[in-house]
């Protein structure tokens, strides 16, 4: 299928309609229910969010469309309407997710980085139980229990968890698909009850199916990200519109932070590396510091006292896909969402920072495969600039070794398997399991190991 012409992106819309304010005024649990699917994140970071709604955003096309070529043979329910919810939302306690995630990257980081890809022994998994919900989400199963919904997407581990509670309690019969939104898969997903994993490449199959998870449940679809990461865009337009030159290499620094914290070493080792930017004549620098002003400043005023003339700083921008694609490498950290754009916009890396828990998976992956380039220190980074501009060939290499990890497709791929695993539940299949209030069981050895 032809890629569309560039067009600006779409922002995604907010999530409107059911939330856990909305569920004490829900309909009967026998009155008529609307076609319902929901994409269920956790407000953890940035990345799970983004992932649901660009989820969320292909349900949509598809149910907004004729194209055969978009379609491909799916049936898409009449009048079906996409609910995005936070699962945070709907806790006994409701706590803030940003905030505990930061806690990871302080003093707690080598924990996290011990435990986050096995539990245990990482044979010890977690198959999924009603816990979840008995214990903190009973709010989530009630709403499941009155809108009914065909199918549920989640791109975040306790969404999912809280997802095969709920339909074990109901008694309900829909598909639930698991989403994960880093290049490996932690050993608490759902394994034994998840209708389906979409996950990123073999890697992670190869980790599933020690897990006891069969073929037929697993399909690589690669991290779903925003339909702009599916455009074609011609890179000396763009370039003009962002007021780029067109004659240097574009390097666009990812500064912009979400969770200020785990951007603080990162953005010390940029400002470390700033006073001698200037000095890459061949090359120019595009700051990018999302919605944090008073980072922006700094940058400004950092480029004025050491004379770095190459070099614009620009606040949220909203055209981000079409920004990456206008540039030749990028400066980031190594967070599942920001490397999955990247490869999708077709824009090598240099990973900067040391990295722990699913950041060491994704660095690991992308630098094995040649996709990346990893450096941890001012010092390093500007090594590594100093050599891409000796070696220019280094970023063709790192781009075609990316194109195998692409699937600018992959929010689309997950809507279509949806619609058709809906499909099967609608003839007789049965995605309901055996009710576990707590269910672990042995997996074999792990594929990867630490």
């Amino acid at each position: 299928m032809e890629k569309p012409t560039g067009t600006p992106i779409i922002a995604p819309q907010e999530p409107k309609g059911l939330d856990a304010r909305t569920v004490d005024g829900a309909a009967s649990p026998d009155a008529p229910t609307r076609p319902t699917v929901l994409v269920v994140h956790a407000s953890v970071g940035s990345g799970h969010r983004s992932a649901a709604l660009s989820v969320e955003e292909a349900f949509n096309i598809l149910s907004e469309t004729n194209d055969p070529a978009l379609l491909q043979g799916c049936c898409v329910p009449e009048g079906l309407t996409v609910e995005t919810l936070d699962i945070l939302d709907f806790g006994r306690i409701v706590f803030n997710g940003n905030r505990a995630a930061s806690m990871f990257t302080g003093a707690m980081r080598p924990f996290y980085d011990l435990t986050w890809r096995y539990t245990f022994t990482g044979r010890l998994l977690w198959g999924g139980g009603t816990v979840w919900s008995y214990v903190m989400y009973a709010k989530f199963t009630e709403m499941v229990r009155r809108s009914k919904p065909l199918a549920v997407v989640c791109t975040h581990i306790v969404a999912a968890n809280v997802a095969v509670s709920a339909r074990m309690i109901t008694g309900q019969n829909f598909p639930i698909l698991c989403v994960p939104t880093d290049y490996e898969v932690e050993g608490l997903w759902p394994h034994r009850t998840t209708s389906l994993f979409c996950v990123a490449n073999e890697t992670m199959a190869e980790t599933l199916r020690p897990r006891k998870v069969p073929d037929e449940n697993i399909l690589i679809t690669g991290i779903p990200t925003r339909n702009g990461f599916r455009m074609a865009y011609d890179q000396g337009l763009i370039r003009s519109q962002f007021g780029l030159p067109q004659d240097k290499l574009v390097v666009l620094v990812l500064a912009g932070a979400y969770l200020p914290r785990p951007y603080v070493h990162f953005r010390e080792a940029i400002d470390k590396a700033l006073p001698s930017l200037g000095h890459y004549t061949g090359m120019h620098f595009i700051f990018v510091a999302g919605d944090d002003k008073q980072y922006a400043d700094h940058l400004e005023a950092e480029c004025r006292e050491y004379g770095v003339a190459n070099a614009t700083v620009v606040g949220y921008v909203q055209e981000m896909a079409a920004l990456m694609a206008a540039s030749d490498l990028t400066i980031c950290k190594s967070g599942g969402l920001t490397v999955t754009e990247c490869l999708c916009a077709r824009v090598p890396m240099i990973l900067l920072g040391k990295t722990y828990g699913q950041e060491k998976s994704n660095r690991r992956m992308l630098t094995a495969m040649g996709a990346a380039m990893h450096v941890t220190t001012a010092r390093e980074l500007l090594e590594t600039l100093q050599h891409i501009t000796k070696y220019p060939q280094q970023v063709k290499g790192m781009l075609i070794s990316g194109d195998i990890l692409r699937h600018p497709e992959a929010a689309l791929d997950i809507a279509r398997v949806s619609f058709r695993l809906i499909e099967q539940a609608r003839l007789g299949a049965s995605f309901q399991k055996k009710k576990h209030f707590l269910w672990f069981y042995w997996g074999k050895k792990p594929a990867h190991t630490r």
